[in-house]
């Protein structure tokens, strides 16, 4: 049986490290100098191998957890995300809760630095404990100067797209509309294109009516991704008609 101790994480993940793979991965998360993930990094442990280590300490505390985050290696903060996740499907109300207040903490600290941190837990573990409940949180992190908070807000608003309600997710769209981010305009155009896949089509066609003449190409893009070749035409033609116009 592991330790249950975030030593014990480390090493496991040491053991499938590949320096040709943390190259690779620390140009692909824009490491350098400026960039988005300036300054972190990684080891070369690639993510189906995080996973199969996690599994093996889905009972690891939460106290060790924290201590992953604190970790400049960027598998070993994906790896207290991905626990995180894991454990809260499996918790009662107030463990749901710990880990809830762990991973928000952590959030604000800066920790969860990264887009595949965010879209490997925010849903699992902030949207699924505020579904039901006061969703004024996700107004405050999408409003955040820092850019991993914003994505956190429109990422978590996935579990509500999942289970079937879009207004959430569409408010926060328009929140976050032209935020100069690539990253944070490719999420909203994702969980407009999921709105249209997952909910109804009318809401997306609605927003879209209203937006596209304006909105980033980027998110434009993203979210008429699976219309019809028609209709993708008669949005992106509603775009250059703006641009023509100016």
């Amino acid at each position: 049986m592991n330790e249950l101790t975030a030593q014990a994480v480390i090493d496991g993940l040491r053991g499938l490290a590949r320096v040709d793979d943390g190259v690779f991965l620390a140009r692909f998360f824009k490491t350098g100098e400026g960039e988005y993930g300036a300054g972190d990094i990684f080891i070369g442990v690639r993510v189906p191998d995080i996973r199969r280590v996690c599994r093996q300490f889905l009972a690891l505390p939460l106290s060790e957890v924290q201590k992953l985050f604190h970790s400049k290696v960027h598998e070993h903060r994906l790896a207290a995300v991905i626990l995180l996740a894991d454990q809260y499907a499996l918790a009662d109300p107030s463990g749901k809760q710990a880990i809830f207040a762990l991973y928000l903490a952590n959030v604000r600290q800066g920790f969860v630095n990264n887009w595949d941190l965010v879209d490997s837990s925010a849903e699992f573990i902030i949207g699924e404990q505020l579904y039901g409940h006061s969703p004024d949180l996700l107004f405050d992190l999408a409003r955040n100067a820092n850019i991993w908070q914003r994505r956190v807000a429109i990422l978590s608003s996935f579990a509500f797209v999942k289970k079937g309600h879009a207004d959430i997710t569409l408010q926060l769209a328009q929140v976050l509309l032209y935020d100069k981010e690539d990253l944070i305009q490719k999420a909203v155009g994702w969980m407009l294109r999921e709105i249209g896949k997952r909910v109804s089509r009318q809401p997306l066609l609605d927003f879209l009516t209203e937006h596209a003449a304006t909105m980033p190409r980027t998110t434009l893009r993203y979210a008429i991704e699976h219309l019809s070749p028609e209709q993708r035409k008669h949005f992106m033609g509603l775009k250059s008609q703006k641009r023509a116009s100016l």
